[in-house]
């Protein structure tokens, strides 16, 4: 007689494969959006980090908090401005996002992680993350000075991978120094794409509020599971791929080319999306391939 498996016997089994695969390996994990808005999406999302380093996959974390500087600068009387998908940032902004991101945002991740039984280790991104101010750009008529808006130039990789090799999970803000010593407020996307090159990471995943990159935004059904770099130049061209999504993918294109294997790009809302797009056959986002 045959008995019944679990289904949560099931899931392990087809589990296996993926965790002798990349055991060992360094997945460098981008989460932002409103994903982060949900105290139980959070503490699911960190429970799956906590999983990844249990089985021994070298989870990397680059927050975002963009919502949250949003609220603070607007109760400070500072409107929010994007262009290009970048955040006008005031030499008043910037010390709200250094504030909110490496007071508050960090801390915060790291006790989650350490509370589920992880090992979890705070790093400023200033002191991963070398930058220098964007150069100003045109939208319409105007030219548009993006203020303490950098673009990464240097990654100093000894803080995290002496992290990684303490197995502790490496929790990074995405601020970058300047040759003056001025912090740089640094699209989050870019910065984990940045330091998921240097670290030449098996996977970069990138967890939002959207399920990956569709065809039509407002409809899931469209979603795309799987493209490669030819093809995202054609859904750009298309204007498919816009607005907030052009660095995410920008970034991600960056990463293959330094070495990344694989970038994801899921939803963060979802129970236990890592271990979906990780550890199963299927997998439930969009992934981007060389």
């Amino acid at each position: 007689m045959t008995l019944p498996i679990h289904k949560s016997m099931e899931a392990l089994i087809e589990a296996l494969p993926y965790i002798q695969k990349y055991r060992g390996q360094t997945f460098v994990i981008k989460y932002g959006g409103s994903a982060m808005e949900d105290d139980a999406v959070v503490a699911g999302m960190l429970q799956d980090v906590v999983f990844l380093e249990a089985v021994g996959i070298n989870p990397v974390l680059i927050h975002g908090g963009g919502k949250a500087i949003t609220q603070r600068m607007s109760a400070a009387g500072l409107p929010a401005r994007f262009v290009q998908g970048l955040r006008v940032t005031s030499a008043e902004a910037v010390q709200i996002v250094e504030d909110v991101l490496d007071t508050m945002i960090n801390p915060s991740i790291v006790k989650h992680i350490n509370d589920s039984s992880g090992r979890a280790v705070g790093i400023p991104g200033k002191r991963v993350l070398v930058g220098r101010k964007l150069a100003p750009v045109l939208e319409g008529e105007e030219l548009v000075d993006f203020g303490f808006v950098g673009e990464v130039i240097d990654v100093r990789l000894d803080e995290i991978e002496r992290a990684i090799a303490a197995e502790a999970v490496p929790v990074i803000s995405p601020l970058a120094q300047d040759a003056s010593g001025a912090a740089l407020n640094i699209n989050a996307d870019i910065a984990a794409g940045t330091i998921a090159g240097g670290l030449r990471a098996a996977k970069m995943i990138y967890l939002s509020d959207v399920p990956g990159i569709m065809r039509d935004h407002r409809d899931p059904s469209t979603l795309i599971a799987s493209v490669n770099r030819a093809q995202i130049q054609q859904l750009v061209s298309e204007g498919i791929i816009a607005g907030g999504m052009l660095p995410k993918v920008n970034s991600a294109l960056n990463a293959l080319e330094k070495g990344v294997r694989k970038v994801h790009f899921i939803d963060g809302r979802l129970a236990h999306a890592l271990l979906q797009e990780i550890f199963t056959d299927e997998g439930i986002g969009t992934e981007i391939v060389r």
